[in-house]
């Protein structure tokens, strides 16, 4: 029974076991996968959800399952696609960098599933594809042979290194290039091949110095890759003993944070000989390039150092291969293996991966436990915030709009601190731009423009420049002007002036005419780059500056007789030439003519002086420096010359001064009879100033004809005027204007100015008869003033310019009377003639005529145009 009790007992435990093993299993179920390394990022691995039996149930990859991939390292290989429960690859796998010196490399990672709270342990082993060629560490070899080396000596070769596994690792040595050397590959007690050089033949110096050896390195991969080393070898004299090192392997255990420079171990080796067979050298044999940038052999004293940081999390342990070489080409070799120690020197990593809108954090810590849980803020008050995401990421979105106008970049400073003691952190600043859109118009840096331009400038003058600045950036406030459409003139506005259309600047593109143009008012459009573009405009004023460039123009005396001449001062200009009467007994003050002149130009510039530059008789006459009469200084005198010829200069006060000269002739007689004379010589002398003096009666009686003439002429003239002033009645109400009487004769327009003519009358009353002729002047009112002849005793008759109360003209009382009066008023620069003639009934028993001549200057004062 006990027998059969125990039996029972070992049964129940047995099954016991059983059932604990199915369960364990069932809760902690393994898969293991192959793929082969460099796969592509994404690459099936396999079917998780197929090979643990859970087809048709997606519910246990969903998202709210849990369920996730973890991984001991601190890369993430594998993840799991969508629901369908798929392995695939996260990242390009390298077998070479993750198992360098394992045959079966496998990564191992869990399938968890929180909400079933169950456990899949994954092996996924990564197969070696021949992906790497067999590399010597040094391409060019350089050994020294003593010329006493018996054949059949064997001299070890450096090894290639492959990083592959199995076939497409180094599989076979060849040597090619002499008859002395032949190649031995030993197999070493890892299985590892070690080519050694053979000497074939016995070495002679004496005929051969070097030897150059070609060393190929194969794979077994499919196609083979090769590595080549060319093979050096110098043959020296006898050298019988070679280094021997003090040990053949050395460990050495150094802690991360190790100084740099610090010497970590020194490698010593003895060599018997003496002198340059005895003087030994140390340098590395077997070493990665890795480890070449960290590690630093002294060649003379051994000594190894350390040339950048150690790092635990890098890399755990190096081996390296020393060589000790002595001056005759003999050398030993030694094992040094240094292990690194893990300290706590790591501080969160910050990584930043920007996008458009947002910017994305991706924080951990490679410490462990407490050192290496991560706390995220933000520092200051900036419109961002730091949003979590997905484990350890973290998004910086914006708190609320933004203005690049205002503030164009943030710095954004992240600060991440772990949960060790004391606590590590570390910071990274984020440079946030913000990016523009064209929401800012160009803006003028003035209200409006305006310059001052003297005329007469050269073509393509810079009036001034306008500028717009726009708040925007980039294309957006690039900005560009140009003109908008005007005309001047009838031109259109382009013609006149131009804008540069980068820089702003106003050019003038023609010369420009005071005179004709005095302003040009203008609109220039600043345009930004956007799309839509916005624009905005500003008024530009251009004055024209006035220059001297017009001399002044004489328009009386009338311009009968042109002539060459030369103004005084800077300026020249035309000479005018007019004949006037004075009578002799003209008193001093007396008016004798008036010299009327006009400057197109402005201002000062058109500020007129009368000077009397020339006369035939010095201190007879004078002229008045701004009224430009010409006035009797003295009364004549019997020995005073009946004609005078006066040079009258009229200058404006620009800088340089502008003149014109007028000429005028001057005529003093006494009687007809003298008048007529130096008329008609005046006349002979100009036509032929070779032929005598005509007789006074043929002047007498041409001058009768011309009398008659000029009657006829007048009567049709006065019917003319009264028909005009008819009309003009009609026209005008009888309360318009406030120059109502004036004379429209008194007014004159010249290049938009308005002259007003001041007119002077002056009587000459003739008489004639069988025994005697007379000559007599007499002043008057103005020239609408119609004077009728009056007899009065006999005096002599008042000078040119004195006032006569009566305003009538000596005569006979006796004799019967016939009067006439003309007026000779300046308009523009061709006077007229009007001739205003009365006739009034004559006493009766007279046979004597007497005729009445009223002759009139006008003087032009300038008035505003406007």
């Amino acid at each position: 029974m006990c027998a059969a009790g125990r039996c029972w007992g070992r049964r129940q435990r047995s099954l016991l076991w059983v059932m604990l093993l199915a369960a364990w299993e069932a809760a902690w179920g393994q898969l293991r996968y192959s793929v082969p390394e460099e796969m592509p990022k994404g690459s099936f691995v396999g079917d998780v959800a197929k090979d643990l039996g859970l087809q048709g149930r997606t519910q246990y990859f969903a998202i709210e399952r849990g369920v996730r991939i973890t991984e001991r390292g601190r890369t993430q290989y594998f993840s799991l696609q969508g629901k369908s429960g798929r392995l695939v690859t996260a990242e390009r796998i390298d077998r070479e960098q993750l198992c360098e010196r394992v045959q079966q490399c496998v990564l191992r990672c869990e399938l968890i599933v929180e909400g079933e709270m169950k456990f899949y342990e994954i092996e996924v082993e990564i197969t070696d594809i021949n992906d790497n060629a067999p590399r010597f560490r040094e391409a060019e070899i350089e050994l020294k042979m003593s010329e006493m080396t018996d054949p059949g000596a064997r001299f070890p070769l450096p090894d290639a290194h492959d990083g592959d596994w199995g076939r497409n690792s180094l599989q076979s040595y060849e040597l090619s290039g002499d008859e002395h050397f032949s190649l031995a590959v030993q197999t070493g007690p890892g299985g590892d091949q070690r080519p050694e050089l053979v000497l074939a033949k016995a070495l002679d110096r004496e005929e051969a110095a070097f030897h150059e050896l070609v060393l190929r390195a194969m794979d077994g991969g499919d196609p083979a890759r090769t590595g080549t080393a060319r093979i050096r070898v110098k043959v020296l004299d006898a050298n019988d003993n070679a280094p021997v090192f003090s040990q053949a392997e050395y460990t050495v255990r150094v802690p991360e944070d190790v100084p740099v420079g610090s010497v970590l171990v020194t490698v010593t080796a003895a060599d018997a000989d003496e002198g340059v067979n005895g003087q030994v050298k140390y340098s590395f044999k077997k070493i990665t390039e890795k480890a070449a940038q960290i590690f630093q052999l002294e060649s003379d004293t051994g000594a190894i150092s350390l040339l950048q940081s150690l790092d635990f999390e890098g890399d755990h342990s190096y081996e390296l291969e020393v060589q000790a070489h002595d001056g005759g080409g003999l050398f030993d070799t030694a094992q040094l293996t240094i292990i690194v120690t893990d300290v706590n020197d790591n501080a969160p990593e910050v990584t930043v991966s920007p996008t458009r809108t947002t910017c994305r954090l991706h924080v951990q810590d490679r410490d462990s436990g407490a050192n290496g849980e991560v706390r995220c803020s933000l520092d200051g008050t900036l419109p961002f915030r730091l949003q979590s995401s997905h484990g350890s990421y973290y998004r910086v979105v914006t708190a609320r709009e933004l203005d690049r106008e205002q503030v164009s970049e943030y710095n954004v400073t992240v600060r991440a601190a772990d949960g060790g003691s004391p606590a590590l952190q570390s910071s990274a600043v984020l440079a946030l731009r913000v990016l523009d859109v064209n929401d800012n118009a160009p803006v003028f840096a003035e209200e409006r423009y305006s310059a001052r331009l003297a005329e007469n400038n050269a073509a393509g003058a810079l009036v001034l420049t306008v500028r717009a600045t726009d708040a925007d950036w980039g294309q957006n406030a690039r900005v560009r002007y140009r003109l908008s459409e005007g005309r001047v003139r009838g031109a259109p506005l382009s013609s006149y002036v131009s804008v540069q259309a980068e820089t702003g600047a106003l050019y003038a593109l023609r010369s420009l005419d005071y005179e004709q143009v005095r302003e040009l008012r203008l609109w220039v459009r600043a345009e930004d780059g956007g799309a839509p573009a916005l624009s905005s405009n500003v008024s530009v004023l251009l004055l024209v500056v006035d220059e001297n460039d017009n001399a002044p123009q004489v328009l009386y005396p009338p311009p009968a007789a042109l002539r060459a001449g030369s103004g005084s001062g800077s300026g020249s200009g035309v000479a005018w030439s007019g004949v006037e009467l004075a009578p002799r007994w003209s008193e001093a003050g007396a008016l004798v003519a008036k010299v009327v002149a006009v400057d197109a130009d402005a201002g000062q510039n058109a500020w007129l002086s009368y000077e009397l530059a020339k006369a035939t008789e010095p201190g007879l006459f004078r002229v008045g420096l701004h009224s430009g009469e010409v006035r009797t200084a003295r009364s004549p005198l019997a020995r005073d010359a009946a004609r005078h010829s006066l040079v009258v200069v009229v200058k404006d006060h620009g800088r340089p001064a502008l003149s014109a000269t007028a000429t005028l002739q001057v005529v003093l007689a006494e009687s007809v009879a003298e008048l007529l004379a130096e008329l008609g010589s005046a006349a002979d002398e100009a036509a032929a100033p070779g032929e005598p003096a005509v007789s006074l009666t043929r002047w007498l009686v041409l001058a009768v004809a011309a009398v008659s003439c000029l009657f006829v002429a007048f009567l049709l003239l006065l019917l003319a005027l009264r028909l005009r002033r008819w009309r003009r009645q009609q026209l005008l109400p009888p309360d318009s204007g406030a120059l109502r009487g004036v004379p429209v004769s008194h007014f004159v327009g010249i290049d938009g100015v308005r002259a007003f003519l001041q007119s002077y009358s002056h009587d000459v009353s003739l008489t004639a008869d069988s025994r005697k002729s007379q000559l007599r002047f007499s002043a008057g009112g103005s020239c609408c003033d119609t004077l009728p002849a009056r007899p009065l005793p006999d005096e002599p008759a008042p000078l040119l310019g004195d006032e006569d109360p009566a305003g009538a003209l000596l005569s006979d009382p006796a004799a019967p009377s016939v009067s006439c009066s003309f007026s000779i008023c300046s308009r523009t620069l061709s006077p007229a003639l009007l001739f205003l003639c009365h006739m009034r009934d004559p006493p009766e028993g007279n046979g004597i005529a007497s005729l009445s001549l009223s002759c009139f200057y006008g003087r032009a004062m300038s008035n505003a145009a406007g």
